[in-house]
């Protein structure tokens, strides 16, 4: 792995004219393929919130508020295992990505080769570990003696599920890492619809708890079949290679800060369901997880602008060219601010309504809980972009570390608010708030030190979209118990003005004018390709 360089950059032995044009064209490519896979995605991620609003009221109908929250916290928790699989995936995207200029094809295919033998080396420790998470599952959910094997049974098929993703997301890594995540657009769409039929059948017949595990595992297998098919037709080095033993050593000790890094995610993103689960109830879950689906499905469609770009990022910073890094990463904190702004305010505008026409008003947490989740998904919008910039930099040992102390105390703030506050879902979610605000401040800091960016010019740039942000959040607030939506089409339309409204504020006071002149450029760009 270490032997893997870029190759000589396009232009190096040309003049000024001719380095210029090779510039022109590597900008072009990079934007016609960053937009591509933005397109294909949203439409994957598009399916994914389609298939999930229609599934989430035949769940809850059909399941009971108990089983769906004790499914939601039993599907975190097993994911808890995932470190000890070694998700050597994760390690492959982002070499292939940093490398992906090379012609080297044998070295990258004892890439894919050692990947496949971390997979292996970490099988038994995997199996351990989901094992045991699956046997006493029932005993950490508190559930009542006659759900122990029907929970049990269910957590093994979600164990199974985790083996599987492992081994069936190489070749997604490698299609990724190349830049060509867009040569799948429209059949992982399919697959999601297909897989979502899958669920719905299952749940209809009688399955109940088990058939919804079972049908997540035939989801993953499904994808990764489309994946493995696309990418031997796309990717024409794709193959394995047996590896040394000292190469697979090597990508050991890459894969294991991926691996601590995977583990810190899944503290970070499940945790908050398992401790309100453990502390609180299952019901207190549904209610959770109901209500923040619209937010984490807008944070969601961000993170997929943002992660868009990151292959093209990945051959940046391979080329050393941390000037146009620097305005990259500018940008996707510029967009990810923007949308997130202008869709959460209207988010807090229109919630009760939303909730009352999609399941019912019972299971509104009311404003302070939906103003605290904006905040804690927004949060971890930004925390997720800084950290993929640090991933390209395969630097990972200060993030990773960082990432483990702030989910504990996120873990411990959390718990102690639950067990003193009367309110619990606020007091989840201000937990978990302050313990990322050490992220929130460690991640930026880490990558102004790796893209060579001033601390102090960070500092100065989020005062502004801060006060901006927090003005738009408050006249939401304000303005949300005047506010009612009697149908699907007036909230449609009455959401479509409040973001409309709000993006336009947001993008004229939030941003300076060299802020909005980059997004305007950028948005051309994306047009013309």
């Amino acid at each position: 792995m270490t032997r893997l360089e870029p190759e000589s950059p396009v232009g190096q032995r040309r003049g000024p004219v001719g380095r210029l044009w090779a510039r022109v064209r590597a900008d072009h490519s990079l934007s016609k393929r960053a937009s591509l896979n933005m397109v294909a995605s949203m439409l994957d991620y598009a399916a994914r919130i389609v298939v999930g609003f229609l599934l989430n009221p035949l769940l809850v109908t059909n399941l009971g508020d108990v089983t769906f929250g004790v499914y939601q916290v039993l599907a975190r928790l097993i994911g808890w295992a995932t470190p000890a699989g070694g998700r050597p995936s994760q390690a492959l995207k982002w070499t292939i990505a940093r490398h992906q200029h090379s012609d080297r094809y044998d070295e990258k295919r004892l890439q894919v080769g050692s990947a496949v033998a971390v997979w292996f080396l970490f099988l038994p420790p995997l199996l351990i570990a989901g094992g045991v998470l699956a046997w006493f599952s029932p005993d950490i959910l508190n559930a009542p003696q006659s759900l122990y094997p029907t929970i049990r049974i269910a957590a093994g098929l979600l164990v199974l599920e985790l083996i599987a993703t492992n081994l069936l997301t190489i070749p997604q890594s490698v299609l990724q890492g190349e830049n060509l995540g867009y040569k799948r657009m429209g059949l992982t769409t399919l697959v999601l619809f297909v897989s979502g039929a899958i669920t719905a059948a299952a749940v209809l017949l009688g399955a109940g708890l088990v058939g919804v595990a079972a049908s997540t595992l035939v989801a993953t297998l499904l994808t990764g079949v489309v994946f493995w098919w696309v990418t031997r037709a796309q990717v024409p080095w794709f193959g394995i290679e047996r590896p040394p033993l000292h190469e697979v050593f090597t990508f050991v000790r890459l894969s294991g800060w991926f691996l601590l890094w995977n583990l810190v995610m899944q503290l970070m993103r499940g945790s908050d369901i398992v401790v309100l689960g453990v502390v609180g109830s299952a019901q207190l879950v549904t209610v959770l997880t109901l209500s923040r689906y619209v937010p984490e499905a807008i944070f969601g469609a961000v993170a997929i602008v943002v992660s868009g770009v990151m292959p093209g990022l990945g051959g940046l910073l391979g080329g050393k060219d941390t000037e146009r890094a620097v305005a990259v990463r500018s940008e996707s904190m510029c967009v990810t601010w923007l949308l997130a702004t202008a869709s959460g305010a209207a988010f807090l505008m229109w919630q009760e309504s939303f909730l009352r026409l999609w399941v019912g008003e019972q299971y509104y947490p009311g404003r302070l809980a939906t103003l605290l989740i904006i905040v804690m998904v927004l949060q971890f919008a930004f925390i997720r972009n800084d950290a993929s910039i640090i991933d390209l930099t395969l630097k990972l040992r200060g993030k990773v570390l960082l990432g483990l102390v702030a989910s504990g105390i996120a873990i411990g703030l959390g718990v102690l608010l639950l067990k003193t506050w009367d309110q619990p879902i606020p007091a989840l979610a201000l937990g978990f708030i302050a313990g990322r605000s050490v992220l929130s401040i460690g991640y930026p800091w880490i990558v102004c030190r790796s893209l060579e960016i001033p601390p102090s010019s960070q500092i100065r740039g989020v005062i502004r979209p801060g006060i901006v942000c927090g003005l738009l959040f408050g006249a939401a607030l304000l303005i949300a118990p005047s506010l009612e939506a009697g149908s699907w089409l007036s909230l449609l339309l009455g959401g479509g003005v409040s973001v409309a409204l709000a993006g336009v504020a947001a993008f004229f006071l939030g941003l300076s004018r060299r802020q909005r002149k980059s997004l305007r450029s950028r948005f051309r760009q994306v047009l013309t390709v």
